[in-house]
């Protein structure tokens, strides 16, 4: 990468590392939230918010903007925390988050600035996503949409009757993200519903896959410059992710899906994350 990438991609670490400390903060003042999905989903929402798609947050509802549907509702903390550092809405917000009477509920909503759809129940983002990007070939439109999945909610119907519909269509503005960190609220993903062979699943159903590390910034960028010039399939990342990222003791244990830290605990994730705040901004 070249001198202007490098110093793009460590604002975007630092961006990533920031956005994970606001995470912890809201879910520990609210009382609740789901942690580790959140984390784990940081990294692919800040390169996607501000460096890859085509949004104004002073018109979030521009017609050519691109679209992006958080599927797995319950992360959006990490979607909130994203909005309100890309200026969809201030960021006092978000300490009402999951309070009586907030603006910010503990699941998306289209009420917020920024939220193209009301999400939770799962199973429901890509079967929308699809709607959307037939909507931009019908429109003659550029835009993108991009959907996050949770693993857990492959085990969702919908995805793949949605799956057939991309590939049908030929779908090359729409762009699914699984967030694959392996847990999900009853454990490991495999013990509840096996989901592998994931990748040739996909390519099967006609999609263009990547697998990646999704906590990796560089890896995320490069994936999606190789995208924006691959024409005539949807696309599907893989992306491989550690649930609680940036929390050691929240990393790969499936009870932080949704858990709230303690004093003691809390104490230790903010020294943690602002460690690594500092050895990113001395990097």
């Amino acid at each position: 990468m070249s001198v202007i990438d490098q110093k793009k991609l460590q604002a975007l670490q630092l961006l990533a590392a920031q956005i994970r400390k606001r995470e912890i903060e809201i879910i520990y003042k609210a009382r609740a939230g789901h942690t580790g999905g959140s984390l784990s989903s940081t990294d692919m929402l800040t390169a996607l918010y501000f460096h890859v798609m085509n949004i104004d947050p002073k018109q979030p509802n521009m017609p050519d903007r691109d679209r992006f549907i958080m599927s797995k509702g319950h992360s959006v903390e990490s979607l909130y925390c994203v909005l309100a550092k890309a200026g969809f809405f201030e960021d006092a917000w978000l300490e009402t988050f999951s309070c009586y009477q907030s603006k910010l509920a503990g699941h998306p909503t289209r009420k917020v600035p920024g939220v193209e759809m009301n999400t939770g129940a799962l199973g429901h983002g890509l079967p929308a996503g699809v709607g959307m990007a037939i909507a931009a070939k019908m429109d003659k439109k550029d835009y993108y949409t991009f959907v996050m999945m949770g693993d857990g909610e492959q085990g969702e119907g919908s995805i793949y009757e949605a799956a057939m519909a991309g590939s049908h269509y030929k779908l090359d503005n729409l762009v699914a993200i699984i967030d694959r960190n392996h847990l999900q609220i009853s454990g490991n993903t495999e013990d509840v519903m096996s989901l592998e062979p994931m990748r040739e699943r996909w390519e099967a159903f006609g999609w263009n896959v990547y697998e990646i590390d999704g906590n990796d910034m560089k890896a995320i960028l490069e994936t999606y410059e190789d995208i924006k010039q691959k024409k005539g399939k949807p696309h599907l990342i893989i992306s491989h992710t550690i649930k609680g990222k940036g929390v050691s003791y929240m990393e790969n244990v499936a009870k932080w899906h949704h858990g709230v830290p303690t004093d003691e605990e809390y104490a230790i994730a903010m020294k943690e994350l602002d460690q690594a705040i500092e050895t990113i901004k001395n990097a």
